[in-house]
């Protein structure tokens, strides 16, 4: 059946039961009475919805709130244990792999440290090694939390690069600063990783899925523009505006700052990742006659010179004279970064930029100030009189999280029905198995 709009009443059916798990799951718990106004749907069409997915095992009674003058009203909220998703962070120093249950609530997590093979990162990941580093990870979490594989609503990647897609492989990653030209990662992963034909895999580049955490639940909350910054061992963008919802990822970091520069790991030169990136950060510091610690990770490493730069006061209160070497090349990357942010404020106009990745949250909060200033003196008086530059709030696991929020997001868009399953087919077994439980 066909209504007057073009959309048919099982459409109808779809967006009715996403506009209450959506208001349950950010603004739960609620009752049936609360649900009318928040979702701009019917008392009668709320009870229908509510009672489908009750008996689905999607939604569950959660106490019960007082009424004006009365019978108390029953509180809904999303059950946690009727849907499980995987986020995975592809970094460039390590394979992160979390498994997530309804609510968001980490159940597992495993690593997997990625090792260059050269003496820089750009001498080639191993496609095999990290698609190992998945199968194994993967299999692991799911058995640690005694979670069957096809009770996964999904499994979410942010890799680094762009992803495309095509008919027979599904997400290819064109990820030139790390050696990968078009690999089917999607495919490989099907071929090798253990997981039943009807969990869906959903792959996007790392920034845009830091962005997506930062926007559901971290410091983009209730800003209808924002540009989420990754900032890692490179840079990348994800911008969020209103015709770039859930948002686009952006190559920021191969943003030219600085014509005939730097050789950045791209091929190209003068990029703003030759300057801004963790790995160039480093490179510039020992070019500069620093030391960073020989054979450390980038992270040790980065570590090492924040504390030289910024010595921490001695035992005597006495504070000792901070590396001129390394200050000079942190004030430097500062005012890189503030012209790269004075572009994206030009660009986009944003209400917030947010800064994310391992090498933004353990930098920021030294030289955040530093990096406003220079993005104010760089970037036209009217935006940028206008916009916030803060850290993330989601700490280091924003990617994985963001990841995670990818098949999330889909299940709630298809009216919190399982990818490829008919309104009309029998539940799976799994959900019948929640039904009876939530009847007992």
């Amino acid at each position: 059946m066909t209504v007057r709009s073009g959309r048919t009443v099982r459409d109808l059916r779809r967006e009715n039961r996403t506009a209450v798990l959506q208001r349950l799951y950010f603004d739960g718990p609620l009752s049936r009475f609360s649900l009318g106004p928040v979702t701009g749907l019917s008392s009668g069409s709320v009870s229908n919805v509510v009672a489908e997915l009750v008996a689905e095992g999607l939604v569950e009674e959660a106490g019960s709130v007082d009424s004006a003058g009365g019978r108390p009203r029953t509180l809904l909220r999303i059950r946690p244990d009727s849907g499980y998703m995987i986020g995975v962070d592809v970094g460039e120093t390590r394979v992160r792999i979390e498994l997530f249950d309804l609510a968001l609530t980490e159940l597992a997590r495993v690593e997997h440290p990625l090792a260059p093979e050269g003496p820089r990162r750009t001498d080639r990941f191993d496609v095999g090694v990290v698609v190992g580093h998945l199968g194994e990870g993967i299999a692991e979490v799911l058995d640690r939390a005694g979670i069957a594989p096809e009770r996964l609503l999904g499994v979410g990647v942010g890799v680094p690069g762009i992803v495309a897609g095509t008919p027979e492989d599904g997400a290819v990653v064109h990820g030139q600063t790390i050696g990968w030209d078009a690999v089917p990662l999607e495919r490989l992963l099907r071929e090798s990783v253990r997981l039943p034909a009807s969990v869906p895999y959903y792959i996007d580049n790392g920034a845009k899925t830091l962005g997506q955490a930062e926007m559901w639940f971290g410091a983009g909350r209730g800003a209808d523009s924002a540009v989420v910054v990754l900032f890692g061992s490179g840079v990348g963008a994800c911008v969020v505006t209103d015709d770039m919802r859930p948002g686009r990822a952006v190559e920021w970091g191969h943003l030219t700052v600085r014509v005939r520069g730097r050789r950045c790991r791209c091929g190209a030169q003068g990029c703003l990742e030759a300057y801004a990136g963790a790995e160039a950060l480093l490179e510039r510091w020992a070019e500069a006659g620093g030391e960073p610690p020989a054979g450390a990770a980038e992270e040790t490493a980065l570590t090492a010179m924040l504390a030289a730069a910024y010595p921490n006061p001695a035992p005597d209160g006495t504070v000792p004279e901070p590396d001129a070497t390394a200050l000079a090349v942190l004030e430097e990357t500062a005012e890189y970064l503030g012209a790269g942010f004075a572009d994206l404020i030009n660009l986009f106009q944003p209400e917030r930029i947010l800064v994310g990745g391992w090498a933004g949250l353990q930098l920021g909060s030294r030289f955040l100030d530093s990096v406003r200033a220079y993005a104010t003196s760089y970037a036209l008086a009217y935006p940028a009189a206008r916009v916030r530059i803060e850290l993330g709030t989601l700490g280091p696991d924003a990617v994985t999280v963001g990841a995670a929020i990818l098949p999330l997001a889909d299940f709630f868009g298809r009216g919190g029905r399982p990818a490829e399953a008919d309104p009309e087919e029998p539940v799976p077994a799994w959900r019948t198995t929640l039904q009876e439980r939530a009847a007992h």
